[in-house]
């Protein structure tokens, strides 16, 4: 069994992370990741911050699922599909660090750009959802770091808050589930896992509830501006 202190840490990061994912629509998993190696191995974090997300997820669209661009959605979750084998051939032929360094140069550039000029494009049609989704998939099948494509299609879309979060979610859920039945395939939902993960339903629970407030109060030009300053630090997080 873990510790009390290991337990605790758990669950506050875990909180944590979920107000930030149900405030925003993203941004758990990258911050989470980093957060829970300092007190688990990555092979304990890695199906705990899928559990979470999948959960978060459920929660979300349980509620708001009216408000999901479902046009957008299915043709993310299909380019996303499309683009998984891509980034699986990436990871085994182009080293690490190269690509996360250019991917995290980009972010930065486009997170500074539009946060400071705050001009950019209008999409007004979803077939533009493929073409982010795919590039989702490769960096899914990469690094696990599907989320900042999609978060730029859905500025871009000039999605309210409430639209960003819940269909953000829709395309989460389905990426989530196939990547909890692949952590259990290979044997990755050990007794810890479980336990920790358990114990860190309720702060989840609190997380997307208290999360929910905040983005019904965040105005829309100040949403796009927390997006792009998360993505600056979803960057500076692939420089380190």
């Amino acid at each position: 069994m873990p510790s009390p202190t290991l337990t605790i840490a758990t669950v506050l990061i875990l909180f944590f992370c979920t107000l930030i994912r149900s405030a925003v629509g993203f941004g758990d998993a990258l911050l989470a990741m980093p957060l829970l190696a300092l007190v688990i191995s990555l092979k304990v974090a890695s199906p705990i911050v899928a559990f979470s997300g999948f959960v978060i997820s459920l929660i979300i669209l349980l509620f708001d699922r009216n408000a999901i661009d479902f046009k957008s959605a299915w043709r993310l979750i299909l380019a996303t599909i499309a683009g998984i084998p891509f980034g699986l051939w990436l990871l085994n032929h182009v080293p690490e660090q190269i690509v996360k360094s250019i991917l995290g140069v980009t972010l930065i550039a486009y997170g500074s750009i539009n946060l400071f000029v705050q001009k950019y494009p209008h999409l007004q049609h979803e077939r533009y959802a493929f073409p982010f989704g795919f590039v989702a998939g490769i960096l899914a099948g990469a690094y696990n770091t599907n989320g900042p494509p999609i978060a730029i299609y859905g500025i871009l879309r000039r999605w309210s808050p409430e639209d960003f979060r819940a269909t953000m979610q829709c395309y989460f859920f389905f990426s989530g589930m196939i990547t909890i039945v692949g952590h259990g395939l290979t044997g990755l939902w050990t007794p810890l896992v479980w336990h920790l993960s358990l114990w860190s339903l309720p702060g989840i629970g609190l997380g997307v509830y208290l999360g929910g407030k905040l983005n019904r109060l965040i105005p829309q030009p100040m949403f796009s501006q927390i997006i792009f300053g998360l993505l600056i630090v979803v960057g500076c997080l692939f420089l380190m």
